[in-house]
């Protein structure tokens, strides 16, 4: 009986020692594990490098720039006068020339041009000259094309009786002082000679004096007080426009009728 109980006592100590030599072995396995598991360590995010910097644009083949300053003829389609102009009024005119830039047409001829009145100044009886103001606001290509404007008058090479006085385009009446004198010098005689018979007649030679004296002044007068002359453009006047900033075109769009061959 008692080498069965030492028998039992030596077997249970023998399995309770395997025991604890087995968990160590468990728990390094299980330590191990991971390590086998984990999946591997992964790969840095690399940066896409960036993308070259692209090359400028091209230069659009079909864009074309009208400069400031640029100087297109022009032909006045309706007569315009200070005489009876109003703020507001329309202006129509036509190109009489192509304009040209590296060899292509951005301004043909018979392009139409709109504009309108913005002043009007009429004339006075002593030293205010009648004046006009207009600007052009719009080009009509032959096809269709329109494009805005800010232009204004530059010269008026067909008016002989006008001028361009400022860099706005301000047209004014030229000076009519011979005119005056002139019509001074027809109005004192006219007057002279018809006081001077009329005076004659009622009262003798002092009535001829006084009356001859009485219708001088009086023709001074009335040629002095006269309005002065009108700003007139008649239909068909050569008009100078200036383009006042740079205008952007599409050459794609404009027109231009090749001669037949």
């Amino acid at each position: 009986m008692r080498e069965l109980l030492m028998i039992l006592l030596v077997s249970g100590m023998a399995f309770g020692q395997a025991v604890d030599t087995a968990k160590p072995a468990d728990s390094g396995s299980r330590s191990s594990s991971p390590a086998q598991t984990n999946p591997a360590p992964q790969a840095k995010e690399v940066s896409a490098a960036p993308a070259a910097a692209t090359p400028a644009e091209a230069q659009d083949p079909s864009a074309a720039v009208i400069p400031a300053g640029t100087k297109i003829p022009l032909s006045l389609a309706q007569a315009i006068s200070t005489k009876n102009a109003r703020e507001g009024d329309p202006v129509y005119a036509s190109t009489t020339f192509p304009f040209v830039v590296n060899d292509r047409i951005l301004v043909p001829a018979g392009t139409y041009i709109q504009g309108k009145i913005s002043r009007v100044q009429h004339a006075g009886r002593s030293k205010q000259r009648a004046e006009l103001l207009l600007h052009f606001t719009s080009m009509i290509y032959p096809s269709g094309y329109t494009v805005m404007l800010p232009a204004s008058v530059q010269n008026t090479p067909g008016a002989d009786d006008n001028s361009v006085k400022d860099k706005e385009g301000t047209i004014q009446a030229d000076k009519d002082t011979g005119k005056r004198i002139e019509d001074a010098a027809k109005g004192a005689a006219v007057g002279g000679t018809v006081g001077s018979i009329g005076g004659l007649a009622a009262g003798g030679y002092n009535g001829a004096r006084y009356g001859g004296l009485a219708g001088l002044a009086g023709g001074v007068a009335w040629a002095l007080l006269k309005h002065g002359p009108d700003v007139k453009l008649p239909v068909g006047t050569s008009i100078e426009m200036e383009i006042q900033r740079p205008i952007s075109v599409d050459a794609t769009r404009i027109q231009v009728a090749r001669a037949a061959r």
